[in-house]
């Protein structure tokens, strides 16, 4: 595309860098012959980004100036950079890499009018992106139930996302990949070990249970911040597969809906969840909650508080 198809401005405008990166891309691929000029919004000095923006450039077509961490920029110069906005430079392009710009400010009118806003959120369906990305990006075909595995597995990081689509991509057999290729996958040795502790938990083997979690801490000292939200998960799980079975949906047809994994979990996960019940599940919930709060708030060590709530959880089986 030719120079002049640039906006004076632009706001990418959300919480996924990678997103934000790949609109920056598209941005600089519209003039490739402009000088690329980058600031860092924290430490950014306004007389030192307007004079940028307002020199010529010596060599090539132009300037595309990038802001990065543009949100505390805009705090403290919102008026100065309505006035940019507003009568912007014609020989170089402003890009503000932003968290969040509210409709309700001015600076988001004067951008949209003058420029142009770009959303970079994740995807409410991530299965979906994860499909569309692996097709055009890396000529893979993810099957649904791969799509949905790898979304809950990494959630909505997309460049993460993507990073583990380029590698399935390289091994994947015919391009297609599909959920046990995921679920055997070395990039998720952590996920894996915190599920098989779950699968512990709910087949009611507390020994197993605590062994794994102490491995999990020796080896990654973060997943204790991290346990909290896959033991929630669980506990979710387990209250939707009761309401399921309250609808009258077969207890076998309950843990595939849910996308129980491995398949051998299925009918110890459907034990607890029948074991616990609705009253069950919610004091597990409310106990999980109480251990959270404990934890952020520095009440006892946060490995000994889920550690506490794994052995209350998990009740031998007879």
């Amino acid at each position: 595309m030719p120079a002049a198809a640039l906006k004076p401005v632009y706001a990418l405008v959300g919480s996924d860098s990678f997103l934000q990166l790949q609109k920056l891309a598209e941005i600089l691929a519209l003039s490739p012959g402009a000088a690329r000029i980058d600031f860092d919004g924290e430490r950014a000095d306004l007389a030192e980004l307007l004079d940028e923006l307002r020199s010529f450039a010596m060599f090539g077509s132009g300037k595309i100036v990038v802001v990065q961490n543009a949100d505390d920029l805009l705090s403290r110069f919102r008026e100065q950079l309505e006035q940019y906005v507003a009568h912007p430079s014609d020989s170089a392009t402003l890009v503000l890499r932003l968290s969040s710009l509210p409709k309700t400010q001015r600076i988001h009118k004067a951008i949209a009018a003058a420029g142009k806003i770009e959303i970079c959120d994740p995807p409410k369906d991530l299965s979906r992106w994860i499909i569309d990305r692996g097709r055009s990006a890396h000529k893979l075909t993810v099957n649904p139930d791969a799509a949905r595995l790898l979304a809950d597995l990494i959630g909505d990081d997309l460049g993460r996302l993507d990073n583990e689509l380029a590698k399935l991509a390289l091994s994947a057999k015919g391009g297609k990949i599909a959920a046990e290729q995921i679920a055997d996958g070395v990039a998720f040795q952590r996920e894996r070990q915190m599920s098989e502790l779950t699968n512990a938990v709910a087949a009611g083997r507390p020994a197993e249970a605590i062994k794994r979690w102490r491995q999990l801490v020796r080896l990654d000292p973060s997943t204790e911040f991290r346990a909290v939200t896959w033991l929630a998960i669980w506990l979710s799980n387990i209250r939707k597969a009761l309401a399921m079975l309250k609808q009258g949906i077969p207890p076998a047809s309950v843990p595939q809906k849910l996308r129980i994994w491995p398949p051998e979990m299925y009918q110890p996960f459907m034990q607890t969840a029948q074991a616990l019940g609705e009253t069950g599940a919610t004091k597990a919930i409310d106990l999980l909650t109480e251990i959270d709060l404990q934890s952020k708030s520095g009440v006892g060590n946060a490995a000994e508080n889920v550690e506490r709530f794994i052995l209350t959880m998990a009740i031998p089986r007879n």
